[in-house]
């Protein structure tokens, strides 16, 4: 894969992650009213700080496991699947779902980070996602370019969170209703149409991929068990 897409795989797969309604989504917007742009800006940089540490452990744990075909197409399975429901949700949240905002107090930036860490730092969702499709990006990007890889990764997709927060959060401080915005709507239309698209087209590589192993495979056609090695 070439950089440039493996950025646009990076970018519009974590995006439409990181612009879906999620706790920290909903908490933008109801800090926000009172606090404006500065409680996206605390929320995303306390995001990034769970996320960064919680990519680079993945990372590392998958750096000795990256070379198993069987390993690869197994994480690329569970990413492709994971990514064609949470698409399959999107688009069908972006035609139903009725969001709603709760107002909070204002909260000083100590209590802020706080809520931001908790938020990130114990949301299942977060975490089950690291672990399946996210998981298919680190192997990507281990695969790209090694730690190196990852880290750049991770620089291609945190902007948008930081950006995103901040904006969420600024709109609601000037009375606008982001959830009830057509556009908004239609966008997570959009990016849910693209999961589908990167989980189909996870399981289909991991499925391609797994498939030259078959000729290591021992025969069984009343030979002597021998091992096959197709030349490429």
């Amino acid at each position: 894969m070439d950089l440039f897409g493996f950025v646009a795989t990076i970018v519009l797969v974590t995006a439409s992650g990181a612009l879906a309604p999620g706790p920290l989504f909903f908490s933008a917007i109801s800090h926000g009213v009172k606090s404006g742009a500065k409680s996206g800006l605390i929320f995303s940089l306390t995001h990034a700080l769970i996320e960064f540490t919680l990519i680079m452990l993945f990372a590392l744990g998958l750096l000795s496991l990256a070379d198993y075909p069987h390993f690869k197409f197994a994480v690329g399975v569970a990413g492709g699947i994971f990514l064609l429901f949470f698409g399959a949700m999107q688009i069908r949240g972006s035609i139903k779902s009725n969001f709603n905002e709760t107002k909070l107090p204002t909260m000083t930036t100590r209590n802020l980070a706080l809520v931001g860490l908790a938020l990130t730092g114990l949301n299942p969702f977060f975490i089950l996602w690291w672990l399946t499709a996210g998981a298919s990006l680190i192997l990507l990007s281990l695969e790209f370019a090694s730690l190196a890889g990852v880290v750049f990764m991770y620089f291609c997709h945190v902007w948008i969170d930081i950006v995103w927060l901040t904006a969420v959060s600024h709109l609601a401080k000037m009375g606008a209703n982001i959830t009830g915005f057509r556009w908004y709507r239609i966008l997570m239309g959009v990016f849910g149409a693209v999961l589908i698209y990167f989980g189909a087209t996870f399981i289909v590589d991991s499925v391609s991929g797994i498939a030259p192993i078959a000729a290591l495979l021992p025969m069984h056609s009343g030979q002597e068990r021998s091992w096959v090695f197709t030349p490429k």
